[in-house]
């Protein structure tokens, strides 16, 4: 199943993709489901199947604004330096990272698929990092790696959009550079682990302009999406609609020579095969 949510006369709604548009589930589900987070928690997703079986698009799929598919995670968790390759781009002769690099964004920093990405005013050095995202369904700590496959309600795309010169401001810190508003995706939709088994190997590519600048497979991550969950766990209980951006591979426009920065114009798309395609187009901050 495909999840995702949408804004509709200026009320936020989910709904289920289908092959020709997507089947409202806000109003088929009732008031103990106001959005798709109250529906994973739930572990209602059985009751959301039956209630679009046999049912036929309520909306287009190109009519919709769409949102980032959960709009009020507890804990949106990003995973730095995961890919095989990734450590020797920073050109620092240091070893592979013994445990995975961690930061967090705030849910203002993320816009849905099809929605313009800011470029700040402040910064010429506006990047892409395209990333395959967890969404977590069930909560749990200290949780056994052989037992983290069973948290995960799906999957989900993320352009993890970076300041590059507001990433160095602090010395031990990158959240500024990580968190301009709407600096970032995520989308297009949530494919449910059932439909998507999440152990892949999964796919990710990044496209800028339809040029090829980022692909690999979760074959190749230092820290799989299993050890992951089982480390995160350690200090932090997840909850349901939490998500885990995984990492991004080599080939961020910073680590061209010179640095290909993004630029209002330009269109950004992140893909999965077995995911979809989230695109999004670079403005410029209004002054």
């Amino acid at each position: 199943m495909r999840l995702l949510s949408y804004l509709q006369d200026g009320e936020e709604r989910f709904g289920s993709v289908t092959s020709d548009g997507v089947i409202d589930l806000t109003s088929r589900m009732g008031a103990e489901f106001p959005n798709l987070k109250a529906l994973i928690a739930a572990e209602a997703l059985p009751a959301a199947q039956q209630a679009v079986a046999g049912q036929v698009a309520d909306h287009r799929f190109d009519q919709l604004t769409l949102l980032p598919p959960i709009t009020n995670p507890e804990k949106l968790w990003c995973i730095g330096v995961n890919y095989n390759d990734r450590n020797e781009e920073y050109k620092d002769n240091s070893d592979l990272p013994k445990y995975p690099s961690l930061f967090v964004r705030a849910p203002s920093s993320v816009v849905g698929s099809g929605q313009p990405l800011e470029k700040p005013r402040v910064s010429e050095e506006f990047d892409y990092e395209g990333e395959l995202v967890i969404v977590i369904g069930k909560a749990g700590r200290h949780i056994p790696r052989e037992q983290a496959w069973s948290h995960i309600f799906g999957m989900t795309l993320c352009n993890e959009g970076s300041v590059r010169d507001w990433l160095r401001h602090g010395k031990f810190n990158v959240t500024q550079g990580k968190n301009f508003d709407r600096s970032g995706s995520i989308g297009p939709w949530i494919i449910t682990a059932d439909e998507c088994d999440p152990r892949g190997p999964h796919d990710i590519a990044t496209r800028v302009n339809g040029e090829l600048r980022q692909h690999d497979s979760t074959e190749r991550l230092m820290f799989p999406f299993d050890y992951l969950i089982s480390y995160l766990s350690t200090f932090a209980t997840l909850k349901p609609g939490d998500m885990i951006a995984t990492g991004t591979p080599t080939g961020a426009g910073a680590r061209f020579d010179p640095p290909r920065w993004l630029k209002p114009g330009d269109v950004v798309e992140v893909e999965s095969t077995r995911i979809g395609v989230l695109r999004n187009t670079v403005v410029a901050e209004e002054r």
